[in-house]
């Protein structure tokens, strides 16, 4: 029977690699965030840089998925994200981005440049496809996020009616989360979304779930962008998540409008609406406090 330092303890059922070499780690820190997993930081005795190593006991498949993710993200996107240096179902380990915590009107400018660069991907479709063309399906959080074939011709309205905003809105309701009458008011907004939303000039790659904490930052500069939800859609879903718990403020947008002008109308209603699923998220994830968010943004189109 094999026996490890207590330092390791979290870790011990790893299988040794050479990207973790259980006999050289010499701390394992907890991290915070992950809905879904357990995440650590793990340095070792020799000049080995550290690693984060994100654990699922379920073997759920979710890291994986995420793993991905953040392949795509660095190679198609060519944004700055961790390198996945190994993942199975059970763990993930990747490089360690340093995060000082924090944002500046400087860092928000280093971020606005790489979310317009990553805005400018494009594909034919919308949603998210592997390298044989089959749907993607991924995940926000620990939530499945679904990206059905869709053809070239089909719009965006239908798709962020049908395999976002309306497949979340069904699911908090089958939970019990999401009261019925908002339910059918999110229906009838799904009928009409056409009145305030706009089809995009391409579907867009975007992150998918941009707040502060996704963002790793050091130096006044992106160290890494982390916990994607990766698909093609409306660049504005990413700028409306980014306001949502004020996690980018004026500089972003000031500086993300200079590469990749914003069109008029974003702030003054589209953006509100658009919160609509990350609020359903949430409200899936932690509760009715976020319901009353709904309520308002469907209220103030008259719903």
């Amino acid at each position: 029977m094999t026996t490890h330092p207590p330092a390791i303890t979290p870790i011990a059922h790893i299988q040794a690699t050479t990207v973790l070499p259980l006999d050289q780690v010499s701390r394992v820190t907890p991290l915070s965030g992950g809905c879904l997993s357990p995440v650590y930081q793990v340095g070792f005795s020799s000049t080995r840089p550290p690693v984060v190593v994100k654990l699922d006991d379920t073997a759920s498949g979710q890291l994986l998925t995420e793993a991905w993710m953040l392949r795509y993200l660095a190679d198609v996107g060519q944004v700055p994200a961790p390198t996945v240096l190994d993942a199975t179902a059970q763990w993930l380990i990747m490089d360690w981005c340093p995060n000082e915590g924090g944002l500046n009107a400087e860092t928000e400018v280093d971020i606005a440049y790489h979310i317009a660069r990553l805005h400018r991907c494009s594909s034919s479709r919308f949603g998210l496809f592997d390298e044989a063309g089959q749907p993607k399906h991924t995940v926000i959080g620990p939530l499945h996020q679904p990206n059905k074939s869709t053809e070239p011709t089909d719009s965006w309205l239908s798709f962020f009616a049908t395999h976002r905003l309306l497949y979340m809105a069904d699911a908090a309701y089958r939970e019990g989360k999401l009261p019925k009458h908002l339910l059918h008011c999110l229906h009838r907004f799904a009928e009409q979304m056409s009145t305030w939303l706009l089809e995009p000039d391409q579907p867009h790659l975007l992150h998918g779930d941009l707040w502060h904490g996704n963002i790793l930052t050091c130096h006044n500069r992106v160290s890494g962008f982390i916990d994607p939800a990766l698909y093609y859609g409306h660049r504005e879903m990413d700028l409306a998540f980014a306001t949502l718990f004020d996690s980018l403020g004026p500089a972003f947008f000031e500086a993300y409008h200079d590469h990749y002008p914003i069109t008029p109308g974003f702030f003054e209603v589209r953006k509100d609406l658009y919160n609509l699923y990350p609020l359903l998220v949430h409200v899936r994830l932690f509760g009715a406090h976020y319901v009353p968010g709904i309520e308002a943004r469907l209220k103030h189109v008259g719903l």
